[in-house]
């Protein structure tokens, strides 16, 4: 059984789906525990599955050194198979990175290397593309630089916003992230291997 922590600064929809998907005994991943850089609601999506938390405010730390190597103690405790980062919005510092690589995985609302960044929805719609996408992603030193594990295309509609381009993306954002847990999980997918093959 693959262990799983779950990282969050905000709502945690995708942890929501991902905790729903682990829930069925069938699902061969299971999350240990939640972790948020700031009080965040997704944090009740864990409590109302029995998940234990952990909370590390960013802005009670002196450096972004110092928060992530609290973050790396926290995750260390439970130990996991796998990090995800859930709409975790900060970049983690390079010595977590290197600590837990190529373990840790995020979700990004753009078919990457399009789009990368905070702000991938809004781009898409500023270039004036007629589809973005949705990618998942092994975390690198990079700003969603790291190897590509799932991706898939989403059209951009006539008068589309950025509220409503996103509500179309992130279903396929959660679906993608539960079929590449699930393939880890089921030794389909090398996380090792991807994050050593040479970008294409």
């Amino acid at each position: 059984m693959l262990t799983v922590a779950v990282l969050i600064s905000g709502a945690g929809s995708n942890m929501r789906a991902l905790l729903e998907a682990a829930a069925d005994p069938a699902f061969p991943a299971r999350i240990v525990v939640v972790g948020a850089d700031r009080e965040a609601d997704g944090v009740a999506h864990a409590e109302d599955f029995g998940i234990p938390t952990f909370l590390v405010p960013f802005g009670q730390f002196d450096s972004r050194e110092a928060w992530g190597a609290e973050v790396s103690a926290q995750l260390a405790i439970w130990k996991p198979d796998l990090v995800v980062l859930s709409g975790l919005m900060r970049l983690l510092p390079s010595a977590l990175v290197e600590e837990w690589a190529p373990r840790i995985i995020n979700t990004h609302p753009a078919y990457l290397p399009e789009f990368p960044g905070a702000h991938g929805v809004r781009d898409a719609l500023i270039a004036g593309v007629a589809q973005t996408g949705a990618s998942v992603i092994v975390v690198d030193n990079g700003v969603d630089t790291g190897p590509i594990l799932a991706q898939e295309r989403v059209p951009v509609l006539p008068g589309d916003d950025q509220h409503t381009l996103h509500e179309r993306i992130k279903p396929v954002e959660r679906r993608l992230l539960i079929d590449v847990v699930r393939r880890i999980a089921d030794g389909e997918l090398d996380l090792a291997a991807a994050a050593a093959a040479p970008a294409s």
